[in-house]
């Protein structure tokens, strides 16, 4: 029985060889050959020996162009390769974008926030700057000199103030134009009194604590600061805008807390060995 399966394999193969080998015939009897684009050396090789030799040459020519294709050694990944490199090309393009983007914005952010720094710094410094000769003005006029000295701030950069220095310049009355080292003690704090009630002025607190701030003041000037302490603490002096200010003023001489309205004075108590608050209302007495 094995014997007769396997001469029906057999029988079967045979069959199936000869009826693939009778489809190859049949298609290459129906195949039409164009030899239009063949050279016309080729087409004219009527002897056996111009056969021979044409063949001779292609298989020459076609080993050389092998071997000359060889010597290239031709990538045959380079296509898959080429488009891993598109992908990843695409990819870091669109990263890019994003993060131009994100400049974008940022740069949007900072010229903003710039803007704004700009105008707040500008804000302030413009009040400032017309609000600090007046109040020099206050603090140094007398009978003799009733317009005071002079005073103004200038920037080292307008274009970016807030990177560079404010220049404060402060000419005392009949005094010429000098740097602020020049000056005298007594007149460097009346100067640096004026920039810090001009300062004040723009954004008011409710209350000042100065302490011996007329050490280095003659009789004169304490008398003037100690008057324009008083203006400005009932909203009356320069600058003030009607706005009053407690000021709290430490001091030693008494022709400058004899303008005050109030004393607080502290004492040692020597039975209880401690220290003693005495307070003196002056309001009640006329100047």
């Amino acid at each position: 029985d094995d014997d007769d399966d396997d001469a029906m394999d057999t029988e079967d193969g045979t069959e199936a060889e000869k009826e693939t080998g009778s489809a190859w015939r049949a298609a290459a009897f129906k195949a039409v050959l164009d030899y239009d684009d063949l050279p016309q050396r080729l087409k004219q090789a009527p002897r056996p020996s111009d056969r021979e030799r044409l063949d001779d040459e292609l298989r020459v020519e076609t080993e050389a162009k092998l071997a000359a294709l060889a010597k290239l050694e031709p990538n045959m990944k380079a296509i898959d390769q080429y488009e891993s490199v598109k992908e990843r090309e695409l990819a870091q393009a669109e990263d890019l974008e994003l993060k131009r983007s994100l400049t974008k914005h940022a740069q949007e952010a900072f010229e903003s926030l710039k803007t704004t720094r700009t105008e707040t710094f500008m804000a302030a410094f413009e009040h400032i700057a017309s609000a600090i000769d007046r109040v020099y003005k206050e603090l140094t006029q007398s009978e003799s000199h009733p317009l005071g000295g002079t005073a103004y701030l200038s920037l080292e950069s307008p274009e970016e103030p807030y990177n560079h220095g404010v220049k404060f310049t402060a000419m005392p009355p009949t005094k010429r134009f000098r740097d602020m080292e020049q000056l005298s003690g007594g007149e460097k704090t009346m100067a640096a009194l004026a920039l810090l009630f001009a300062i004040h002025s723009y954004r008011s607190s409710p209350f000042f604590v100065l302490d011996e701030i007329d050490a280095a003041l003659d009789k004169t000037n304490v008398e003037k600061m100690a008057a324009f302490i008083k203006n400005r603490s009932h909203g009356t002096g320069a600058a003030s805008e009607g706005h009053p200010c407690q000021s709290i003023v430490i001091s030693l001489k008494d022709y400058f807390f004899d303008k005050a309205d109030s004393l607080v004075g502290v004492s040692r108590d020597v039975e209880g060995a401690c220290s003693k608050v005495l307070t003196f209302d002056l309001s009640e007495y006329e100047d």
